[in-house]
This record gives C-alpha cells, structure tokens and sequence, in this order.
C-alpha cells in the first residue's frame, strides 16, 4: 500500500468518526454549528490521533472556501504571507479556510500576524493543539475562536475503528485474514484511544500475519509484540503528565491505596520516577503532614532507596511509599497555617519585632521602657511561660488549628494542660 491505513479509512462524515460523540452526534453544539453553513474560528484541543484532523477536513469539504493546511512544526512566516497573499485574489474569493495543525508550535510574532484578517473575516481559522490553548496559544486569538476538546476515544468505540481496519486490509492485501480471539479488543485497549496508533498496529499485524490454511492469520501474540505503548500517552510537558501527578495525588489523599498505585504505576511505565518522587515527598507533608510526621521521614528513605535503586527495583521503595501515604491519617493543618501566615506577610509586610525578642540588649534613648524582658521559657515550669511572641498589629493572629487526629489531638491537649497550670 502506498498510503498509510490511518489515511485510506479516513471517515469522510461525521457519522463515520469514531469517538467525539459529545462534539458530533446529531443535535450536539459543534454539529450544530458545522451544519448551519457559517463556520467561525475554531480550535481543536485534545491528545494525537482523536480525530481533530479529520473533523478539520470534513468542515473544509462542506464549505465553498479555499482551503489551505499548515502546520505549526514546519510552517514559517513565509507560508503565512502566502496564505494572505490569497485574499482578494480569485482563489480566495469565496474566503479563505486556514486549517493549523500544532498551532502551538507557532510563535507568539507569527500568530498575531493572522489576527487582523482572523478579525475582518478575510480568513477563517480552524487549529489544532494538543497542549492546552488557554496556555499555548496567544489570547487574542483565543478571545476570537471557539474551543472544543477532543478526548481519547473509548475502547469499545476503538474496537470498531480496528475491525473496519483489518476489513480494508483484506481488501488491500488480496488475502482473508482470519483473527485469534480477542486480537481487536486487546490493540483497542492497547492504543491509548489513539486510533492512529490502533490502525498503525493493524497495519503491521496484517502485514506480519501466519499462513494458516487459505487464510493468514493475525495471533494474539503478534498483537501483544506489535502494539504499541500508546496507553501510556505521556509527555512530561503535557497536561497529561500533570493530570497524572493530580490523580495520584488526590487517590493518596483520598486514601485510596489502590487508585494511587495505578497512577504510580502508570508513572513507573513511563519512566519518570523523579516526578513522581518529588510529588510523594510533598504529599507526605501536605497531606499526611502533622497527622503522622513520621511518614515524610519514611517517604524520604523510600525515595532515596527508588532514586539510588532506578528501575524497575525502585517500583518496591516507591510502592512502600505510596502505600504508607494511602493508608496514614491526613492532615493538611501545618501546610493551611503557612498559607495563612503568607497571607499576612504579603498584607502586612515587615513588622516590628516586639522588643524581648529582638537581638540587641541596649536600648536608644527614645526608648519608653527599657530593658529586654524576654521571659526564658526553660527558667519555668514545664519550660513554658507566656508572653507574646507576634508582632503588635497581629499579636492576636491563630494560624494553626489542631487537627482532629490522634497526634495533633495529643499536642493540642499537652497546650491545654499548660495553660491551665499558668
């Protein structure tokens, strides 16, 4: 085949797409849209191989408008001034369909030059990303266009995706191919809910087919060799890689054992076990914190055992960790006092010292009283005497608030005992 499979089963209706039923079924706002002749600005936000493209195209067949495709990893200013240099000109005089894919990759210079004509309506805009556009693209094109995001598409939609797939195969090739059981569910699975990565896998399965009889035959372990780790869909400069550290994170703080370690685990499949060591050392103090302090000085030899280790022994350290995380008590109270005292400190700015805490034991002659008179709270009873420690405008501020948890319920009735003595 010359063109890849990806290319020659590229829907060319809506129907025909798989997954996006929450931009494209019938009655929904993109379809809507589409249908009613007047296309705006659009970008397409979502992970590869969802189908941006494809629904790009399709809009682009619908209109009468001269169609142009760049893409932000090759296209240049030049190619922009091109683009223009259409407007007014016969070509363009039914408007110009200006389809970016990986606008991302354009400067902040190079986007604004579209504004103008983006502005008058001599071009309308169709872009893709898959970054975050409130993020990576430039705001007054945002401001202008409507966002649409793109999710990864189901398994049970993908397996559909697969079986057309290994149909145009057979027709491609010449041969029957017959299939093991479970062969499309498992490279359906396997992709990520990237069908360009599904049919990739298709391709290479069929082309590595046994004979087997009249037929060739597509194994399951042919599939196993051939697919893909697309599941993992990771780019540490993606949203994905921070979605990843959020959902392990919050499953920990959940006390979810079983949630965190899948997250873990899928950090572990990609290799990035310093993110994942850092994000456990913080949640052993922001979410464990005073509740069972012991649990970031646990966290931190695992994460010393997992960096000396690597991989794949650092998984036993790490999943000591995570476990440890999952299943103590939380408190996030130390970590809310600080933000409170920030808070202060940002409104308030450097307040004086009161006096008995400063570092000087004279006093200038402007001085109503003199004399230090810091009370040495180890010169008392149970090493405790009070006396204010707060600058005067704050003096009464109560940044902490014990939590109500066996640790900081023993600290908070250790305070009481004191004050009560006194």
């Amino acid at each position: 085949m010359e063109k890849p499979l990806a290319d020659l089963i590229r829907p060319g209706t809506f129907d025909d797409v798989v997954g996006q039923k929450h931009l494209l079924d019938k009655g929904r706002p993109l379809r809507r849209i589409i249908e009613s002749g007047h296309i705006p600005n659009l970008i397409f936000y979502g992970p590869s191989g969802v189908g941006k493209t494809t629904v790009a195209r399709i809009i682009a067949e619908r209109t009468s408008m001269s169609l142009h495709k760049l893409n932000g990893t090759s296209a240049s200013t030049a190619d922009i001034r091109d683009v223009v240099a259409q407007i007014g000109t016969f070509s363009g005089m039914n408007g110009i369909l200006l389809y970016l894919d990986e606008i991302q990759y354009l400067n902040k210079k190079q986007q604004q030059s579209l504004l103008e004509y983006i502005e008058n309506g001599q071009i309308t805009l169709i872009a893709s990303t898959t970054e975050n556009p409130y993020f990576a693209v430039y705001n007054a094109l945002i401001s202008r266009s409507t966002v649409f995001e793109f999710k990864p598409v189901p398994p049970e939609e993908m397996e559909r995706a697969v079986e057309r797939a290994f149909r145009k195969m057979e027709e491609q090739t010449g041969t029957p191919l017959s299939l093991e059981e479970g062969v499309c569910r498992y490279i359906a699975r396997g992709s990520g809910g990237d069908v360009r990565k599904a049919l990739n896998t298709v391709e290479l399965s069929s082309l590595a087919a046994e004979p087997h009889g009249d037929k060739m035959l597509v194994t399951m372990e042919t599939a196993v060799s051939l697919t893909q780790r697309s599941n993992m869909r990771y780019d540490r400069d993606n949203d994905q890689h921070y979605d990843l550290l959020s959902a392990l994170q919050k499953s920990i703080r959940g006390s979810d054992e079983n949630a965190a370690l899948h997250y873990a685990a899928r950090l572990i499949k990609a290799g990035d076990l310093l993110s994942l060591c850092r994000r456990l050392l913080v949640i052993a103090s922001e979410d464990v914190g005073l509740a069972y302090p012991q649990a970031v000085v646990i966290t931190k030899a695992c994460v010393d055992s997992a960096l000396q280790l690597g991989l794949p022994e650092a998984r036993i350290p790490i999943a000591e960790a995570v476990v440890l995380l999952s299943t103590a008590p939380k408190s996030n109270s130390a970590y809310l006092a600080m933000d409170a005292a920030l808070e202060d400190v940002d409104r308030f700015g450097a307040l004086d010292f009161p006096r008995h805490l400063q570092n000087k034991h004279f006093d200038g002659a402007e001085a109503e009283k003199r004399g230090q008179h810091y009370l040495y709270p180890h010169d008392y009873p149970g090493h405790y005497v009070k006396q204010q420690y707060l600058p005067d405008d704050i003096a009464d501020r109560v940044y902490y608030e014990f939590g109500q948890n066996k640790q900081e319920q023993a600290a908070a009735a250790y305070r009481k005992k004191l004050l009560e003595e006194k």
